[in-house]
């Protein structure tokens, strides 16, 4: 028995998430819904993880998020909180 042996029916939580999406023992994707909170004026705006469009705020029209090659990138002083856990 080799001591880097693990257990491929129940691997560790961290080893998992570091895998590619499809890689996985259970697909999951990595994108996610957030709640994103406004600086200016504390609204709350739903936004995708990995949005390819610029989202602004519904009220002020602040810009909540910029899209980057993958993930979103948020607007400093933006505050958010996934959706769904």
């Amino acid at each position: 028995v080799l001591p880097n042996d693990i257990d491929l029916l129940h691997p560790p939580a961290e080893i998992e998430k570091r895998k590619h999406k499809l890689k996985r023992l259970v697909q999951s994707p990595n994108s996610f819904f957030m709640d994103v909170k406004c600086q200016g004026c504390f609204n709350i705006t739903t936004v995708f993880s990995h949005s390819q469009t610029v989202v602004v705020c519904g009220n002020c029209q602040t810009v909540l998020c910029q899209p980057t090659g993958g993930r979103a990138r948020l607007t400093e002083g933006c505050s958010f909180r996934r959706k769904g856990d």
